[in-house]
């Protein structure tokens, strides 16, 4: 490799290494999006091992869901400090130790450490701010693309570990289907330690279809803690980080720790089977990952403020329309594809807005913070939810209470700073 930077087009070269590196961090997205949405598989079995009650379990997957979305912006500065590969490997450790240990758990203190604070942590160190890192670092051109394929990644974990997981656990019980999880996990980090690189500059190119002089080189990193903090406190100097910190709230409040924790237990108080269901949740998965890249693509052509508009006002219809399908075939197909499109579109627009707002080498950063909103949206939901069900004996208030908020949602997501040419540039 040459020492002197270069382009690294496609004229220059056939295949750019940032595509390589976007490979590999698909590949670990895939990998962890199945780690985390695991455990939404093993309510049911727990259940009747165990005796725990709903409201128990999803109290333990809150935790999860909590420590995802807080550890990120420290994550982002741990990447900053210490490299994309050695944070992404650390946390791939953490989780695969975690779900092993898990193994042998017997009391609802272990499930809280190792599901609620273990997974939590580890998967909170990547997350969807390691996409964001590797969009903004190593693509100038075709980067809201770029961040709707990473961000696809977790649909397509989804689709290919839930409906594998749930037939497992049926057969051979749940103990097995974690074991899959943490081989998954060892493989995805032989991938990720032979193929990342923190930057273009480590192997002598410049970012994919960046014209002109090579970016400044990133001041040195201040401490983790000093560093996360202070993105927080330059951005909460703005509405634009509070409308998206709050809009992201209620995404995640209407995907993660909702849909993904507790459709396959509601749809089983409807008379499906958990394989039924989990087959509907990867047909969700299936739709949500052509509508994320399409969203990708639509984020580098079209105002991301409208876009944000449109795709939580279809999300909050469809999470209304759900409780009137009478949980028929036809009528949960129909709001497969239709949540599934929409699902985690937003997080395109969203990164795009953000790198555009606080320019591209504080992005992830402050989508750190951002992406933390996201998932105290998704803890306060997989809570409420459990606890809905456990004190009322159904799941609707929730659904009810996540679409009407998607509505307002797409009405505060248009009050955004116009920054059209920015963002889109």
């Amino acid at each position: 490799m040459n020492s002197t930077l270069s382009a690294g087009t496609p004229a220059q070269s056939r295949i750019h290494y940032a595509w390589v590196v976007a490979a590999a961090t698909f590949l670990s997205g895939l990998i962890m999006a199945g780690a985390v949405g695991a455990p939404g598989i093993f309510i049911i079995p727990l259940q009747q091992e165990f005796g725990w009650s709903t409201s128990d379990i999803s109290a333990a997957l809150a935790i999860r869901f909590f420590l995802f979305g807080i550890i990120a912006p420290f994550a982002a500065a741990l990447m900053n400090r210490y490299g994309v590969r050695r944070v992404v490997l650390t946390a791939q450790s953490i989780v695969a130790g975690s779900l092993l240990l898990s193994l042998g758990m017997t009391s609802l203190w272990q499930l809280m450490l190792l599901w609620g604070i273990g997974v939590g942590i580890g998967t909170g160190m990547t997350a969807l701010v390691l996409g964001a890192t590797v969009a903004t670092r190593w693509f100038t051109a075709r980067r809201g693309l770029v961040v709707g394929i990473l961000t696809a990644s977790v649909a397509t974990g989804q689709l290919i570990f839930l409906p594998i997981l749930t037939s497992l656990s049926v057969a051979y019980g749940w103990r097995i289907a974690l074991m899959v999880v943490c081989v998954a996990v060892g493989g995805a980090a032989l991938v990720m330690l032979l193929l990342m690189r923190d930057r273009p500059s480590d192997v002598g190119l410049l970012p994919y279809g960046h014209e002109g002089p090579p970016p400044a080189a990133p001041p040195a990193p201040a401490s983790v803690t000093a560093a996360a903090f202070g993105a927080l406190r330059d951005a909460s100097r703005t509405r634009a980080f509070w409308i998206l910190f709050g809009t992201f709230f209620i995404c995640g409040a209407s995907t993660n720790g909702l849909i993904q924790t507790h459709f396959i237990p509601m749809c089983v108080d409807y008379g499906l089977t958990q394989t039924s269901a989990a087959g509907l949740l990867a047909a969700i998965g299936v739709f949500d990952f052509f509508g994320t890249i399409i969203s990708g693509w639509l984020s580098d052509r079209y105002n991301n403020r409208w876009l944000l508009f449109w795709y939580y006002g279809l999300r909050g219809l469809s999470l209304v329309f759900l409780p009137f399908t009478d949980f028929t075939f036809f009528g949960l197909s129909l709001f497969a594809v239709f949540y599934g499109l929409d699902w985690i579109a937003t997080v395109p627009p969203t990164v795009k807005l953000t790198a555009a707002k606080f320019g591209p080498e504080r992005a992830n950063l402050v989508f750190g913070w951002i992406f933390a909103g996201h998932q105290i949206g998704a803890a306060l939901a997989a809570f409420a939810a459990g606890f809905s069900r456990t004190m009322l004996a159904t799941y609707l208030p929730a659904f009810f209470a996540a679409g009407a908020l998607c509505i307002v949602a797409a009405v505060i997501a248009l009050t955004i700073e116009d920054r059209r040419r920015t963002a889109e540039t």
